[in-house]
């Protein structure tokens, strides 16, 4: 059955919903010039009071090891990390989730060019770094999705979905904003029909 990760957790209520509905991962984004930015003390705090089967995600935006350490500590198991610089990436005590885009040549590969087995494949976009509520080339991820593990995101919501999975075969799908109702804050009704949509895709 396939994964759902929820991003751009801020409230309580929302990560509860998530986990009760479905989600495999809970996802915080911990870049602050982000709509959907959260505290390591919002993290500690939702963080506890989730079942041990939900990962909670870090997402970062060219992070330091200290700050992927720093949110390792307040409870973060997987830091998903979005743009350009490795720096530093070998020193974290979490495993790295390397956010990519496909290039903007149709015959092109990935940007940035990684190697790793699992991926988050997103729509581009260098100011925003994810929840754009654009779409990706769902051909052209189907050909990297046979080849590595691919958590796909980019203007999924409850209504397009199903037919994301069907067409690319994904190991996981991720939404943020195609579930909410503004920023940060979601939708639960939303919320239950895109895991639902998702988990019921064979």
């Amino acid at each position: 059955m396939i994964a759902v990760k929820i991003c751009g957790i801020t409230r309580p209520e929302d990560a509860e919903a998530a986990a009760r509905f479905g989600a495999s991962y809970i996802g915080f984004v911990l870049w602050p010039k982000s709509p959907r930015a959260a505290s390591l003390d919002i993290v500690r705090t939702i963080v506890a009071s989730l079942p041990e089967s939900v990962t909670p995600v870090g997402v970062f935006v060219d992070p330091t090891a200290q700050q992927i350490n720093d949110a390792a500590a307040a409870g973060i198991r997987l830091a998903q990390v979005h743009g350009d610089s490795r720096a530093e990436l070998g020193a974290v005590e979490l495993p790295v989730l390397r956010a990519v885009h496909l290039s903007a040549d149709p015959d092109g590969g990935l940007e940035p060019d990684v190697t790793d087995e699992l991926i988050l494949l997103d729509a581009h976009d260098p100011v925003k770094h994810g929840g754009t509520g654009k779409t990706v080339d769902w051909k052209r991820a189907r050909a990297v999705a046979q080849t590595r593990r691919v958590i796909l995101a980019g203007g999924l919501t409850p209504f397009n979905v199903r037919s994301a999975i069907e067409q690319v075969r994904p190991f996981a799908v991720y939404v943020a904003s195609g579930v909410e109702s503004s920023p940060g804050i979601k939708d639960h009704g939303l919320l239950r029909a895109f895991i639902a949509a998702a988990k019921e895709t064979a």
